[in-house]
C-alpha cells in the first residue's frame, strides 16, 4: 500500500511534466520504469548492479538500460528533459556530487526521492528490521528531513517543491 501510494504521488509529479526524454539514474530492477507505463520517446536508465540492470532491461524493453554510476553518468550535458533519481542519495557519501552530475545531464526537470527520517527508521523498527541500528538501513549513510533535503537542493535548483508520501519525500526542481 505504501509503495502504491508512493508511485501514485510520483506520477502526480512526473506526469504533468510531459518529458520527451527521461533518465532513471539508479534504476535498480526497473520498478519505476515499469510503473510509469508509457515511456517517453527516449528513455534511459542506469544502475551499478549488473543483475539489476539485466532485470530492468527486461521490464522496460523500449528503454536504453546500462550499467552506470550516478557520480559519472555516460551522457552529454542537458541530454534529458527529465531525470529521476529515486532512493539513491541516502546511499552516497557525497550526495552533492551526485546532484551536480544529475543536474549536468538535466535539460529541464529533476525529481529525487529519499526516505523521510525519522519516520523511515521508525517504520523499520515497527516491522522488526535493522534493530541493531535502531531501524537504520545498513546502507543508508544520509538521513533526510524536509529541511535537510531542501538545503541540499535549493542552491542548485529553482522552484523546489516537496511532496510527502509516508515514509518518503519526493522533490522536484529545475536547474538554476
Amino acid at each position: 500500500m505504501l509503495i502504491d501510494r508512493f508511485y501514485a504521488r510520483l506520477l502526480g509529479v512526473v506526469g504533468p511534466l510531459e518529458a520527451a526524454s527521461l533518465l532513471d539514474a539508479g534504476c535498480g530492477e526497473g520498478e519505476t520504469l515499469a510503473r510509469l507505463g508509457t515511456l517517453p520517446p527516449r528513455a534511459a536508465a542506469v544502475d551499478l548492479d549488473e543483475t539489476a540492470v539485466a532485470h530492468a532491461a527486461g521490464r522496460a524493453p523500449g528503454a536504453e538500460v546500462a550499467r552506470g554510476d550516478v557520480l559519472d553518468l555516460p551522457f552529454a550535458d542537458r541530454e534529458f528533459e527529465l531525470v529521476l533519481c529515486l532512493e539513491v542519495l541516502e546511499h552516497l557519501a557525497d550526495p552533492a556530487e551526485a546532484l551536480d552530475e544529475l543536474i549536468r545531464v538535466t535539460e529541464r526537470d529533476l525529481v529525487v526521492s529519499v526516505p523521510h527520517e525519522p519516520w523511515f527508521r521508525a517504520g523499520s523498527l515497527l516491522r522488526g528490521k535493522y534493530l541493531r541500528g535502531f531501524g537504520n538501513h545498513p546502507e543508508h549513510v544520509n538521513h533526510w528531513s524536509p529541511r535537510g533535503l531542501r538545503a541540499l537542493l535549493a542552491p542548485r535548483l529553482e522552484a523546489v517543491s516537496l511532496t510527502r508520501s509516508f515514509p518518503w519525500l519526493i522533490a522536484h526542481g529545475r536547474p538554476r
